[in-house]
């Protein structure tokens, strides 16, 4: 096995329900890692079921819900939300949710999974969604959103490598210092990022004799 696997919505087993069509994605894909389906309906007809993940043949799950062709209208806790292709509706066990096909060809990708499960988040969601705030020049908020990652990756390279950078850029030096020793100590990859980097020349005299100058 390649280690991937790779299919098309259309290619799916389609098993006609009260609600629309069941289509099978975690089972032929052998998915361990969340439950993920998907559920075809035509206009007017019933996509998703009314449910609240509670009953007896539920997982109790998170569900993320991606219209991904068509649109349809959920009901959600008694709220009407209208739902054109693209649209991404997240529910939370224990509410009621239903949704309608509002037109012909309607799909939705539900994938779900049970709340905390999948935690912790990916390193790189801490950095990517810094991105906005140094772009903006507002480099305090950077740290902050990077710096929420070492609740859940204490000693992950990058995250120290990031963290050392914008904390040399705002002239916290021994800060910088601090978490550029670390990353240096978990990923040697680092090294050779901070050889180049001219955002750490505020603090290369310090980190002369480590970069091996």
């Amino acid at each position: 096995m390649p280690g991937y696997q790779s299919t098309h919505l259309s290619h799916l087993e389609r098993i006609p329900l009260d609600h629309g069509v069941w289509q099978p994605i975690r089972r032929p894909l052998a998915i361990t890692g969340f439950a993920v389906n998907a559920y075809s309906a035509e206009a007017g007809q019933p996509v998703i079921e009314p449910h609240d993940e509670t009953s007896a043949g539920a997982g109790a799950h998170q569900e993320l819900y991606l219209v991904a062709s068509g649109a349809a209208t959920f009901t959600v806790a008694g709220e009407a939300v209208e739902a054109p292709t693209g649209t991404l509706v997240v529910v939370e066990p224990g509410v009621m949710r239903d949704a309608v096909a509002t037109v012909d060809g309607t799909t939705i990708v539900v994938i779900g999974g049970r709340p905390d499960s999948a935690m912790p988040p990916s390193p790189f969601e801490f950095w990517y969604a810094a991105l906005p705030a140094e772009r903006a020049g507002d480099l305090a908020r950077a740290h902050e959103i990077v710096a929420e990652g070492l609740e859940q990756w204490p000693e992950h390279g990058t995250i120290h490598y990031v963290l050392g950078s914008l904390c040399a850029r705002m002239g916290r030096r021994d800060e910088a210092l601090r978490h550029l020793r670390i990353a240096f100590a978990n990923d040697p990859r680092t090294r050779e990022w901070a050889a180049e980097d001219d955002e750490l020349d505020a603090v290369r005299d310090a980190l002369y004799g480590e970069l091996g100058g």
